[in-house]
């Protein structure tokens, strides 16, 4: 088993048009100084990678499970375990062994994100679209038990994810037996029935899905792409889908009671569709305990939480957080955020982070 070194460090403290930059987001009236500096959570530095990082989840007893995308040539590990100082290839060293032009037959091809459901069952979405050139197989979503046991495979049809898609994050609905994922790159959003494997693009033209500019400033850098859609989360009653583009200054949210309705086309749902709040750029998003929306800001290095039918409020900024990318719940209530550096350069980076908090 190739073992892949990892420096983990414990701390006690730790647009408007297309081609225009985006606008500057309003978060509502300010707080004041006391009550800001009292919701301010505070960093801990948990693990550091020479290798770019995405996605982040944890199970209910702690483990820490990670993936790294393949946006270059050099990744000999798509999915991984943390533990101790060392990351795991998992669920095991043949599953992360694909090359170009290789068999895809139980090898991960090009891992965005991977998430443990409240069932404690990991879901690895593989897009299939190695260095966003072009999906080589048919992209897929993974569902593993936590011993590594591959237990099925739903594949998306063309005519849900095509060439130019790149599916990004998922959240899954297990009492409704649905999974919810964005499509960053051709936009919309996809629904995949868990029972029958069949699945179904929706909102793929609305703008709610699209990004509102073709270039953002992060941290003084230019980003010069427009993204699609991109964060989502799912409330914890599961009565609301929420998600964000990337280029984008816009929070959104439809109730999922509308999105399983077959009968409703895209201009039905549309009417369901409400605009929440106008918040920094951000990528990924999720619910903690409290049932508060963490959402990362990738303009200002910051955190900011959303509480449904109050406000979206920045709470933490600090230049430590490049990029925050993708946020995860442990048992404990603590959130976990990825930082993966997407505006710098290359010989820019390093080292790749996680840090943590309490909400």
């Amino acid at each position: 088993m190739r073992l892949f070194p990892l420096t983990v460090v414990a701390l006690t403290m730790a647009a408007c048009a297309r081609n225009a930059t985006l606008p500057e987001p309003s978060a509502g009236p300010p707080e004041t100084s006391a009550s800001v500096e009292s919701r301010r959570p505070t960093l801990e530095l948990v693990a550091q990678s020479p290798r770019q990082w995405t996605g982040i989840t944890v199970s209910k007893e702690g483990r820490i499970f990670i993936n790294f995308p393949r946006w270059s040539e050099d990744v000999p590990v798509s999915v991984a375990e943390l533990k101790g100082d060392t990351v795991i290839p998992w669920p095991d060293a043949a599953w992360n062994s694909w090359t170009p032009g290789g068999t895809a037959e139980n090898r991960f091809v090009a891992v965005q994100s991977v998430v443990v459901d409240d069932q404690d069952r990991l879901w690895v979405v593989d897009t299939g679209n190695p260095q966003f050139k072009g999906t080589v197989i048919q992209p897929r979503l993974q569902q593993f038990d936590l011993s590594g046991r591959l237990v099925r495979t739903y594949g998306f049809p063309p005519e849900v994810s095509s060439g130019n898609s790149y599916l990004n994050d998922v959240r899954i609905d297990t009492e409704g037996g649905v999974a919810y994922l964005t499509d960053s790159q051709a936009g919309g959003l996809v629904l995949l029935d868990l029972k029958s494997g069949s699945a179904r693009k929706v909102l793929s033209q609305h703008p709610s899905t699209h990004a509102e500019a073709n270039q953002m400033v992060v941290m003084g850098r230019s980003f010069p792409r427009a993204v699609q859609s991109d964060g989502i989360a799912l409330s914890p009653d599961r009565k609301t889908l929420y998600w964000t583009v990337l280029t984008g200054h816009t929070l959104w949210r439809i109730p999922t009671e509308a999105l399983r309705d077959a009968r409703l086309d895209d201009a039905a749902l549309a009417g369901r569709i409400e605009q929440v709040a106008t918040i920094v750029a951000t990528d990924g998003i999720e619910f903690d305990r409290q049932g508060q929306l963490w959402l990362g800001g990738l303009e200002d290095s910051s955190l900011a939480r959303y509480v449904p039918e109050g406000k979206y409020k920045q709470v933490l900024q600090d230049d430590r957080l490049r990029w925050p990318d993708t946020f995860a719940v442990g048992p404990d209530g603590k959130v976990y955020v990825t930082t993966s550096q997407i505006h710098l350069q290359p010989a820019e980076r390093g080292p790749y982070e996680i840090y943590r908090f309490t909400p």
